[in-house]
């Protein structure tokens, strides 16, 4: 039984198994795997993300080679860094086709500016610094505070200073690029030969107000120049000294206030120089030339006492204000505050001076002790004025004070006649009061006698008698009093009296 073949499988299971999907089952799962990781490979391998202050900078791998000696991609179909980066943001490449390199951005921070200088194309030619169209070299136009995307293949940002002009001041600007005068005198040429406009060589002709500027200095240089007032002290060695007409050396000492002038601050700092060369050429020279012309004309005297002196000042601030004026410089004073005269003068003069002195000292004396006696005598005034103006105070409030006394009296003694008067009225009308209550009374009882008289005199005529009606008006106020009667039994005389007081006891004769 071991040795027979197995058995043949049915036709169904034979065809059950051919149709099973082995292929599906050994492929699927990898499959599916791979198509998963497809988006994460291209997030990771495709994906330029430059983030906040950032560039992008395209580097291709395929396309046409560069030209010999050219480092940057001028044409899109080229090999090499590209020009053009890309900004802040979310970008996908083929990883086959380029490469990329994140850098930062150009800041240019405030108070700053960026002069950019291109590092591709052709090479300038001798003796330029500006780029031409396609040319290497430095551009004219700066880079303001700000932020730029600026590929570093392609340009090289250096930054400078501001420029800034203060106020009082103008900036005197020299163009270092442009035409070169001297070689052609017919182009740039203004007044004087030494100023120039736009686009030639030299100082320009325009300056600048106060204000801030970015000039890009390898084409400008700006030269600040102070427009206030300036004073200069002319003493020490800048002191004038010059010889009088009787041959005496006379010096003098001062102060010269002056400014420049705008429009001519840029000749007077391209021809003369800053503000020291400006006092030493154009200010100083012509005070000593004045002063030793007009100084020779007077004796030393005059420049000591007089109206010479006076008249120096006026005639040197005159002289030097009309001279400086046409180159640019505005003298607005000047004050000579010493003159000092020779040895031999000034002690004549100092013991004259002296003297004066002396005299204006005494004469000084003289009228502050006028003074204190008309002080005296103001004060004396004053004080009798016041004596007076007391006493005459005091007389006018004793005379007030006496009306007011009087009248308070003769107010009292109107108010007490006025009482008094009343006073009697009010008896008066008492006095007759009285009298007629009285007479009212006495009539009362007068009347009252009379009823009383009737009453009695009815009374007694019924009686009888008026002695048996006051027989019985003594009984009635007797008899009620009356408890006892002491008696004898003899009926003497004492007992029988009071027989009849006793009630219900009939009184016998």
């Amino acid at each position: 039984m071991n040795d027979l073949p197995p058995p043949m499988p049915s036709r169904r299971r034979q065809k059950r198994q051919k149709s099973f999907p082995w292929k599906s089952v050994l492929l699927g799962p990898p499959l599916l795997i791979i198509l998963g990781m497809l988006p994460i490979l291209f997030w990771f391998t495709c994906r330029v993300e430059p983030g906040e202050g950032k560039i992008a900078i395209l580097i291709r791998k395929t396309g046409d080679d560069l030209p010999s000696g050219q480092i940057l991609a001028l044409k899109p179909e080229e090999k090499g860094i590209q020009l053009e980066v890309l900004s802040e943001g979310r970008y996908f490449l083929n990883p086959y086709n380029w490469d990329w390199q994140i850098d930062r951005i150009t800041d240019i921070p405030a108070g700053k500016l960026g002069v950019k200088t291109r590092l591709y194309g052709k090479d300038l030619a001798s003796g330029k610094i500006l780029a031409e169209e396609g040319t290497k070299g430095i551009l004219p136009d700066v880079l303001t505070p700000g932020k730029y995307r600026i590929n570093p293949y392609a340009y090289h940002v250096e930054l400078f200073d501001q420029i800034t002009v203060r106020a009082g001041h103008v900036g005197v600007i020299t163009s270092l690029v442009g035409a070169d005068m001297l070689s052609d005198p017919g182009i740039g040429k203004v007044e004087n030969n030494f100023l120039v406009t736009d686009g030639v060589k030299g100082v320009v002709v325009d300056v600048k107000d106060p204000g801030t500027y970015y000039l890009n200095p390898y084409l400008y240089s700006l030269v600040e120049v102070n427009l206030q007032g300036q004073r200069f002290e002319m003493s020490g060695d800048d002191r004038i000294s010059f010889l009088t007409e009787d041959g005496f050396t006379v010096s003098v000492e001062g102060t010269i206030e002056f400014a420049l002038e705008r429009g001519q601050a840029a000749l007077l700092s391209h021809r003369v120089g800053d503000m020291d060369d400006i006092i030493k050429k154009i200010i100083l020279p012509r005070a000593r030339g004045f002063s030793r012309i007009e100084g020779s004309k007077h004796p030393a005297i005059n420049f000591i006492v007089g109206q010479t002196r006076q008249g120096f000042q006026n005639d040197l601030e005159v002289y030097l204000r009309e001279n400086c004026e046409n180159l640019g410089v505005e003298i607005r004073s000047v004050l000579v505050r010493k003159i000092q005269p020779p040895d031999e003068i000034a002690a004549i003069n100092r013991d004259r001076e002296v003297a004066v002195r002396e005299a204006e000292k005494y004469e000084q004396q003289i009228a502050q002790a006028r003074s204190r006696a008309e002080l005296v005598r103001q004060e004396m005034l004053a004080l009798q004025n016041k004596e007076k103006v007391e006493a005459e105070t005091e007389r006018i409030r004793a005379v007030i004070n006496a009306q007011q006394t009087l009248e308070v009296q003769l107010i009292a003694a109107r108010k007490d006649l006025d009482v008094a008067t009343i006073q009697l009225e009010a008896a008066r009308f008492e006095a007759e009061a009285m009298l007629l209550k009285a007479d009212g009374e006495r009539d009362a009882i007068k009347a009252d006698n009379q009823a009383q008289e009737a009453v009695f005199a009815a009374e007694a005529a019924a009686l009888g008698s008026g002695l048996n009606l006051a027989r019985l008006i003594l009984y009635q106020h007797l008899a009620p009093r009356i408890e006892t009667i002491i008696s004898n039994d003899n009926g003497g005389s004492l007992g029988s009296l009071f027989e009849t007081f006793l009630s219900g006891t009939e009184v016998k004769p």
